[in-house]
């Protein structure tokens, strides 16, 4: 059945009154002639601003959607925005008792066909998940895109019991987003309000750093915990070039009716993302809500359940524009082992008794834990860290290989340290000697134990790498990389640790067979409309102190500075990041953040600087934050934050 589109109706600032009074401000795009026939309602629930913040991304898909018969709603949650109220966490029980809320509030309305569906990317897509395992009755349908089911082990906080870098690089995003002021021509109390924010913000990393192992406070908004009570229909999306792209054959095979795409994207979603080739998302999303919003026979229920882009085997690049491929559905793999021996990747055991100890700044083209921002962020050339590291290598390859799904390293080694990381990573070398990273893993081994190592005693490990689908070329190697550091994704152990490898299989998923796919191409609703005040830019660059060793990573993000061409509000930011470490010294890892945030408006100059620092000594983790609010460039609000954390295991 062919969708007629309807003309739709915008309302900026939708007033949804919560339970306790707080008022969340949502923007609608709704047919005109709801009232006469009744929509479902597509929600998303977000803390990134529907004014100035995903403005680019609402106006491709939200409209979109509304032409073709849904109430496309997106909220600011409270604390965020044009809402009131603040912000504690995220992911809080308040936060999916608001999205209950609105659900209920939206499918009671009368232009409301009683069906709810619920979407996002990113948070979007974390709470959508944790919305659906409350299993309100009115919430039929999910798309869920780059998003996680286990907070802990696969998010920006920590990864195989390491503490990622991102936690407090993220963290200080948030401490800048969340700071921000209501656009003032929406709320008269913005000022009242932006002070209530500035005063109460909480420096999420202080609390993050609190909860070092998988508790309580991470199994909560972890669907892994609660798959039984999901009832709403699934749809998983991710990409090779984002962090988040494990969760999608997890829910495949956890769910019943859940279907999963991942393609060759980074943290983007798939109808304007990049690298190459684009699919068409909202046909597909389309799809998707129409059988389980409408009763509309699309057929989704019979499609693969999971949609995979093998991507060539290409160069080293810290970006790309396309990634050649094809499409897979419902692919079939077999295992094949590889013995990590003195001689390197073997189809045969043999014997192996090899030390490493990586220098501190091992890792440094790694590129970015979840590449975002569109700048150089994707892994460069390896082979700088695989000289830093053990490296195993197979002979060239007779035949193409193709890796699929999450391979698996298990390894017997030892430790001269009571705690000890691991990275590694599975590298594809070419006839020159350059090297692609496929995938990797790392791991903190005394989490994995749950107690410190004992210097010396053998150990059984076992890490999964990231799930990925990518060919190796016959003529080409396959390579086993092992670090004892990985900077600056993963904070360093206290002390260098030298770990001696005492045997190792490599377990890879070789494609046999899969069914082919095809997409329609990218379609979207007309673009967001701005004026350029100042462009986007985005470097990275690498810096080493001749004078005292120390080596750098230095990010530069300026988004840019543009006039909504609409409502004439005006905004820009700016983040900078830098990552010092001395090779020699983990305890020499310190990392700064810095956002600048402005905001226009009819006289109106406001401003936020927001900063943050970290480092450790052999026992806690210190952590400065500051942040200072201008209007007009006038001070208005200066707080300064320190925090000192006791290490553990970590």
């Amino acid at each position: 059945m062919k969708n007629t589109l309807r003309d739709i109706e915008e309302n900026p600032d939708l007033a949804i009154t919560m339970p306790d009074g707080i008022r969340l401000s949502v923007r609608m795009w709704r047919p005109i002639d709801a009232m006469d026939e009744p929509v479902p309602v597509i929600l998303e629930h977000l803390p990134y601003r529907k004014r100035d913040g995903t403005c680019a991304r609402d106006a491709l898909t939200h409209p979109y959607f509304a032409a073709r018969g849904y109430a496309c709603l997106r909220v600011d949650m409270r604390g965020n925005g044009d809402s009131h109220g603040l912000m504690e966490d995220e992911y809080t029980q308040r936060e999916l008792d608001d999205a209950v809320a609105v659900i209920e509030w939206v499918a009671a309305q009368p232009w409301c066909n009683g069906r709810v569906g619920m979407m996002g990317i990113s948070w979007g897509g974390f709470n959508s998940l944790q919305v659906a395992a409350m299993a309100p009755e009115a919430l039929k349908a999910v798309i869920t895109l780059c998003s996680t089911v286990d907070r802990f082990n696969d998010d920006i906080h920590y990864k195989g019991g390491c503490l990622l870098n991102e936690n407090l690089g993220w963290g200080a995003t948030m401490w800048s987003y969340s700071s921000r002021a209501p656009d003032p021509a929406l709320r008269p109390d913005w000022r009242e309000t932006w002070m209530e924010r500035l005063e109460n913000e909480p420096f999420l990393p202080s609390v993050w750093l609190r909860h070092q192992a998988r508790d309580d406070y991470w199994k909560h908004g972890s669907v892994i915990e609660s798959y039984d009570t999901m009832k709403a229909k699934v749809l998983a999306i991710g990409g090779w070039g984002d962090a988040y792209k494990n969760a999608v054959p997890q829910l495949v095979a956890a769910l019943p009716g859940a279907k999963g795409i991942i393609g060759p994207w980074v943290h983007k979603y798939p109808h304007f993302a990049v690298p190459e080739p684009r699919i068409g998302f909202l046909q597909e999303a389309l799809r998707w809500w129409d059988k389980w919003l409408k009763d509309i026979d699309t057929g989704v229920e019979n499609d693969p359940g999971l949609r995979t882009y093998l991507m060539d085997g290409v160069r080293p690049a810290t970006w790309y524009t396309e990634r050649s491929g094809r499409w897979l559905a419902d692919a079939q793999s077999e295992v094949r082992k590889w013995h990590l021996t003195d001689g390197g990747l073997s189809n045969a055991p043999g014997s192996l008794d090899q030390t490493v100890a990586s220098p501190q700044d091992t890792g440094s083209d790694a590129g970015e834990y979840c590449a975002i921002w569109l700048g150089p962020e994707l892994p460069a050339d390896q082979r700088r860290d695989d000289a830093r590291g053990l490296c195993f290598d197979s002979k060239p390859l007779e035949t193409d290989l193709s890796v699929t799904d999450a391979p698996r390293v298990c390894l017997t080694l030892s430790s001269d340290q009571p705690v000890a990381q691991l990275a590694v990573r599975l590298v594809h070398v070419h006839p020159d000697g350059a090297s692609t990273r496929i995938t990797y893993g790392v791991l903190n081994l005394a989490r994995y134990l749950g107690r410190p190592l004992v210097p010396g005693q053998s150990e059984e490990i076992e890490i999964a790498l990231d799930h990925i689908a990518y060919t190796v070329p016959a003529g080409h190697c396959l390579r086993v990389a092992i670090s004892t550091a990985y900077w600056p994704l993963i904070w360093p152990s206290p002390t260098r640790a030298t770990l001696t490898v005492l045997g190792g299989v490599l377990e890879i998923q070789e494609l046999r067979d899969a069914g082919d796919w095809t997409f329609p191409p990218p379609d979207a609703a007309p673009p967001w409309q701005t004026d350029e005040l100042r462009a986007e830019t985005h470097t990275r660059r690498q810096e080493t102190d001749m004078v005292t060793g120390i080596t750098s990573l230095v990010i530069e993000d300026d988004f840019g500075k543009v006039r909504d061409s609409d409502h004439g509000l005006i905004a820009g930011s700016i983040a900078r990041e830098r990552w010092d470490i001395h090779p020699d010294d983990p305890l020499s890892a310190h990392g700064t953040c810095h956002w600048t945030d402005e905001l226009e408006r009819d006289g109106i100059a406001l401003r936020t600087e927001t900063r943050c620092e970290m480092w450790s000594d052999a026992t806690h983790f210190h952590l400065n934050a500051t942040l200072d609010a201008f209007e007009n460039d006038k001070t208005v609000y200066h707080r300064t934050i320190s925090d000192k954390v006791e290490r553990d295991l970590l």
